[in-house]
């Protein structure tokens, strides 16, 4: 019976040490946030939201695409979504509701960088060339249960980027 009490504990030990590491942010990632709060409130190159994204890979050496593949692409329906992933955004139409106003934004061709995961399908995003925040880096929140059309795709930066 000892026996087999010590391997349910290994086991469980061992899902626990798998779960645990799966949750940890990768290296690159965790590089580019600290990139993204060091310029938080700042105008980044031109302001373009595109420059943000540029400038954090550039400045940890990620493989991309050098246009609007920004690694390897993760799907946020299936995949643990961390901060420092970004996301592309292809004329994308979000509408909500706060009281008696109703939000509409749109995203033609836009490109931001997770901030924070604040629960699965809502995060924090930073980027720039914005409505509310204009040409500097500035936070807001994307629930993905208010896109009403549009497409977007998440991206895990990476060393080496994976042929899809």
């Amino acid at each position: 019976m000892k026996k087999y009490k010590t391997l349910i504990l290994a086991i469980l030990c061992a899902i626990i040490s798998t779960s645990t590491i799966a949750q940890r942010t990768p290296q690159l990632n965790k590089q580019i946030i600290k990139y993204v709060k060091s310029v938080k409130g700042e105008k980044v190159d031109r302001g373009e939201c595109w420059d943000l994204a540029n400038q954090a890979l550039k400045l940890v050496n990620a493989d991309w695409d050098k246009r609007y593949v920004y690694g390897n692409r993760i799907y946020p329906l299936t995949e643990q979504v961390f901060p420092g992933d970004l996301i592309q955004f292809e004329d994308l139409t979000i509408r909500y509701t706060e009281g008696n106003t109703t939000y509409t934004e749109i995203m033609k061709h836009h490109t931001a960088i997770v901030y924070k995961v604040l629960e699965d399908g809502i995060y924090e995003i930073a980027h720039q060339n914005t409505e509310f925040s204009g040409r500097k880096v500035g936070i807001s929140e994307l629930n993905l249960n208010y896109i009403i059309e549009g497409k977007y795709y998440f991206y895990r930066p990476t060393k080496e980027l994976d042929n899809e």
